[in-house]
């Protein structure tokens, strides 16, 4: 197939693309800037100029392809909404592009967890509407496969760690680094889930052969790893103490980033492995922590 795929020089991109290329897939990546498309032809893809902000040429790009895997999206924390905003125009302007065609287009989101369970791919996510997280971009593609598109949800965990990681555990690294102390909020019970990048990316290049329309995949390889042991093994790396941080002082502690990691986020990956064949084999997150995969 001809796959699509934007934010293809990023984070998962860069994971993702490879496999793709090696199943045999001829691979079109999203790349705005010199940096990024040379990044994109070095994976082995070929290169479509262009942002999320052209949504117009987001479209000429999917017209020409048999799938689209969405994977770009605008980290602006300070601007959280306006992000949203701009996944869902993308996402629109996709399932319009695509609709009545049976093509796939496969849209990145992420876990919102149910404090004191574990979240299935049974269960529906909680961000639904144009002003929810991400535009509620995951609900608008799968009620899309009344429309003739072939869509899949996929959801990554909060940590898609290793080395060159620049996500949630690079930033807690960073807040440890400034404050001193290795932070957990409250007790540190509450869960978050994890996968190594490499197997994140296969996972999304086997969705894309084998995932059926309406499917939602959880690329997680560990359901949840309890906050307070990320802080103790980020205090391990940095030969920093542990604290626990109260949940009212978190905010100021933390950053941006105190809410999600105060979060109970805890998710299973069962019908995912059974559907898709996918067994992760990288290393866990605190492996990676204490190979000092965060110490650049």
């Amino acid at each position: 197939m001809r796959v699509f795929v934007t934010g293809a020089s990023g984070w998962i991109g860069s994971a993702t693309v490879p496999h793709l290329v090696e199943t045999g897939h001829e691979v079109v990546g999203l790349a705005r800037s010199d940096a990024s498309a040379e990044r994109v032809r070095a994976l082995g893809a070929s290169v479509h100029r262009g942002g999320l902000d052209d949504v117009a040429g987001l479209r000429v790009a999917a017209r020409d392809a048999d799938a689209v895997v969405h994977l770009a999206f605008q980290h602006d924390f300070g601007d959280y909404a306006g992000a949203g905003r701009t996944e869902r125009r993308v996402v629109e302007g996709f399932l319009d592009e695509l609709a009545g065609s049976g093509r796939r287009l496969l849209v990145a989101s992420g876990l919102a967890g149910a404090p004191g369970r574990v979240m299935t791919e049974r269960d529906v996510s909680a961000f639904a509407g144009p002003d929810a997280p991400r535009g509620g971009s995951e609900g608008l593609a799968l009620d899309a496969v009344g429309r003739d598109v072939a869509s899949v949800a996929l959801r990554f965990p909060p940590t898609v760690h290793g080395a060159g990681d620049h996500g949630f555990t690079a930033v807690l690294v960073q807040v440890a680094r400034e404050r001193g102390v290795a932070g957990y909020v409250g007790d540190g019970a509450n869960r978050w889930p994890a996968t190594h990048v490499a197997d994140v990316g296969r996972a999304v290049a086997l969705a894309v052969d084998k995932a059926p329309a309406g499917s939602v995949v959880h690329a997680v390889a560990e359901q949840g790893i309890p906050t307070r042991d990320i802080a103790e093994a980020i205090g391990r790396t940095l030969g920093l103490p542990t604290a626990s941080i109260d949940p009212a002082d978190a905010a100021e502690h933390f950053g941006w980033i105190g809410g999600f990691f105060g979060t109970d986020v805890a998710a299973s990956s069962a019908v995912t492995r059974e559907l898709l064949g996918w067994e992760p084999t990288g290393p866990t997150l605190l492996e990676d922590l204490a190979a000092g995969a965060y110490l650049g």
